[in-house]
Formats: structure tokens, C-alpha cells, sequence
């Protein structure tokens, strides 16, 4: 029986092991590991609402252990830090518990094929001082602390306020890049900002004293979306008082502000990087080809180029399409690769592998509670829709069940529907600590 391990419970890492679980893994065909260095599994692309408290991730997590027990395939926690390709085994760190105790010792695990969806990490770009200054949306946990230093700076402004200190009360946010994290977290925090002052956690103007400013260094918000729709953006965020500055380059971050290309300073109580994403390091120490993003190189059967046995998809994979050029980081290309691999690994011993071909869909962001924008690609002749408005929103809605319905099936996917109903109509919009 082939052991076929996964390292990385992402969007396309946790898609593969389910199906493959359900197929050959209880069908006795295979032995299906899925490895991740967290318990549970949370779609990244709403991290941003995470990092707002537009969202409570225990609502939204899927326990790997959990997931594996009814779908077929093994779940083992712990990072991975090294792969003997060689013999065919990867190597686990030890798992330290909270309580800073060790529960399990470094250990190992031998695969015949060995799939890595190791997502990607925050690229920083060499910027003097921006690792050392800012904060990331890469995990649950780090849009946590945002979240609570958002909050916290908040609270602290308010009582500055309060004690007569005027110049004191403000609170400066700033968001590096202008993509599609940058500006869902910017539209969600204004919400966030009004809904705090709303429950009377602070007492600041929400839009004089709370300050949002997205940078961006090219010349348009958006970049992959039509001009159109990234100006309709950046008008929708100013309607919401959120200082918009393009062709804005950071030239270096300190601890409490950055300066950009031009000189200027600009104060910051919280800089959160999101100018963009590369693999993470483990993908530049395995001896295999990568670009210059760290970026797995694969083919067209998503195998790496250097080594047959090792499939890479997701963010960290690198793979050309002939018709649709470099496959961009995103959810839709994990689901599509897990789709694929999911039937290519399932199939005998022998058979020839298939190609795999990507299908731009679409993409959509964002603007806050009530509004989003994006692109709808049709599948006659490769035409592409502008929407905005509730279409664009229903639609942006709808990604995420699709990734439950994935997941879950559909019976679950609508229980799950049910219940973020009733829990929106039951709780504040946003977490209030």
C-alpha cells in the first residue's frame, strides 16, 4: 500500500487529503498522512477578517484530527524542517506544548509520493527594518495580534482623549500594499473602528481620530482587477475616510513609522505588511529547482522538475500554463491542483499521468460589510464581467461555502450557513476585546 503524505492543511492541502481520503484511503489503496504545524485549518483568504474582529476564528476552524477521522486519511501535528529525498522520509521538529513542555520528540515519516502545500509567507522585499516593524496576516495567530493591538491602541487613545491630550488621541494604521488583502482589511477596519465606538469601547471620532492609510507603490489599487474597478475601490474606501496615496514606495520602517522613497515620513501606531508573498524557506533547502519567489518549480503534471516523486501546489508551487500563463497565488489555483491530484494520485500503478490545466474564474474583493467588487469570467469564449454592488458581494460570499461544501459536503455546508446566520443576528458585528 503507497503512503502518500501532504505537508500543509491549507486550502489545497486539506482539499487533497479529504479526497483522497474518501477514495483511496478507505478503499485501502493508499495510506493518506496530511502533516500541518497547527490543529485546525482556517481559510486564509479571511484572515483580514480575522484580523478586524469581523470573525471569530473558533467559529470557522475545521479540526484536522477531526476532519481525518471521518474522511479517511491520518493527521500528524508538527513542522516540518527537513526532507531526506534519499530514503524518502521527512523529518518533524518536536512539538512543544504551550506550557513550553515538549509532547512529542523529533520524528519521522517515510512516504512513496509526497505532496507540499506549504502555502507562502509574507515577502518583505529587503526593506530595511520592515521584518523587524510590522505585522503579518500569515496565520490565525498573528491576526489575532493585530486584532487585539488594534483594540488595545483603541482604548488606550480614548483615555488619552479623555485626560485632555489632543494630540494623543489619534490612532495611525498603516497598511502597506494596495492588492487584495491591503484593501479588505482597510474597508473592514473602518467598519471595525465605527462598531467599537457604537458599543462605547472608545471614545474617538471614528474617521478623525482613527486613521487608516493604504500605500501602494504602483499606480492603481488591485493590479490583477480592470482600472475601473480598482478606482471604484479606491473612491469606496476614501467615501469611507481611508487615506488612498498610490505610487507610494517604502523606503525603510522603524517602530513607530516609515519613510517612503520620496522622504516623507509617516507615522504609524501599527504598520501591517501585505505588499506581497513568496514560499516559505523550507522550499529553497530541499535540493529541488525553484524560481526566484522560492517557488517550487513543477510541470505539467505538477511534479517537481527535479524530483518525480515530490508534487507541489498552491502558492508554493511554480507552474506555467500554456494558455494561461503563470498561475497566480490564489485559492482557486489550490482547489483546481487539489481537484487534479486528487484523481491522479487515486489512479493505478502504470497509468499515464494527466496534464494539468488551469481555469481563471474570476476574482473578487472585499470592500466591507456591504460591498465588493470583482471580475466574473465566463466559459464562452473566455469573457470577463465587471460586477460590483450586492452581485459582487453575494458572489464573494459564496466563494467561502464553496470551500465548505469541499470540505463538508453540502449537508454540513448548509448547516454551517445556518448557523453564521443566527450567530451574526445574535452577537455584536465585530469582537469587542
Amino acid at each position: 500500500m503507497r503512503t502518500i503524505v501532504i505537508v500543509g492543511g491549507g486550502a489545497g492541502g486539506l482539499e487533497l487529503a479529504t479526497r483522497l481520503g474518501d477514495s483511496a484511503g478507505k478503499a485501502g489503496h493508499a495510506r493518506v498522512i496530511l502533516v500541518d504545524r497547527w490543529p485546525a485549518h482556517f481559510w486564509k483568504p479571511l484572515l483580514h477578517t480575522v484580523a478586524s474582529g469581523a470573525r471569530d476564528p473558533q467559529h470557522c476552524e475545521i479540526e484536522y484530527s477531526a476532519q481525518a477521522a471521518g474522511h479517511g486519511f491520518e493527521f500528524s501535528q508538527g513542522e516540518v524542517r527537513a526532507i531526506d529525498r534519499g530514503n524518502r522520509t521527512i523529518e518533524l521538529a518536536p512539538w512543544i506544548g504551550d506550557d513550553g513542555r515538549e509532547v512529542l520528540p523529533a520524528r519521522r515519516i517515510g512516504y512513496d509520493k509526497l505532496v507540499l502545500a506549504l502555502g507562502s509567507v509574507t515577502n518583505f522585499f529587503d526593506v530595511p527594518g520592515a521584518a523587524e516593524n510590522v505585522l503579518t496576516l500569515d496565520s490565525v495567530a498573528e491576526a489575532e495580534v493585530f486584532r487585539k493591538r488594534f483594540v488595545g491602541a483603541c482604548i488606550q487613545a480614548s483615555a488619552r482623549k479623555a485626560q485632555g491630550e489632543p494630540d494623543g488621541a489619534a490612532v495611525n494604521i498603516i497598511i502597506v500594499g494596495g492588492g487584495a488583502t491591503g484593501v479588505e482589511l482597510a474597508a473592514e477596519l473602518s467598519h471595525t473602528a465605527r462598531t467599537l465606538a457604537k458599543y462605547h469601547v472608545h471614545a474617538l471620532d471614528p474617521v478623525r481620530d482613527v486613521r487608516i492609510r493604504l500605500l501602494e507603490r504602483g499606480e492603481y489599487l488591485l493590479p490583477h482587477l480592470h482600472r475601473r474597478l480598482s478606482r471604484r475601490a479606491a473612491r469606496h474606501l476614501r467615501s469611507l475616510g481611508i487615506e488612498v496615496r498610490t505610487n507610494t514606495a517604502v523606503a525603510s520602517v522603524g517602530p513607530d513609522g516609515m519613510l517612503d522613497s520620496a522622504g516623507t515620513r509617516h507615522d504609524a501606531t501599527i504598520t501591517l505588511w501585505a505588499a506581497g508573498v513568496e514560499a516559505p524557506a523550507l522550499c529553497a533547502t530541499l535540493g529541488l529547482s525553484v524560481n526566484r519567489l522560492r517557488q517550487i518549480v513543477v510541470g505539467p503534471t505538477l511534479q517537481s522538475v527535479s524530483d518525480p516523486d515530490i508534487f507541489a501546489i498552491g502558492d508554493c508551487a511554480n507552474f506555467v500554463c500554456p494558455v494561461q500563463g503563470v498561475v497566480p497565488p490564489r485559492a482557486q489555483a489550490a482547489h483546481q491542483q487539489a481537484l487534479f491530484l486528487a484523481h491522479a494520485l487515486a489512479q493505478r500503478a502504470g497509468a499515464p499521468p494527466p496534464s494539468f490545466k488551469y481555469h481563471d474564474y474570476g476574482s473578487f474583493v472585499s470592500l466591507g460589510p456591504l460591498a465588493a467588487v470583482g471580475v466574473l469570467a465566463g466559459t464562452v469564449k473566455g469573457r470577463k464581467y465587471q460586477v460590483g454592488g450586492a452581485a459582487a458581494r453575494l458572489i464573494y460570499r459564496l466563494m467561502y461555502r464553496k470551500h465548505l461544501l469541499a470540505l463538508h459536503g453540502f449537508a454540513r455546508m448548509a448547516a454551517h450557513t445556518v448557523a453564521d446566520w443566527i450567530r451574526a443576528r445574535l452577537a455584536p458585528s465585530v469582537k469587542l476585546y
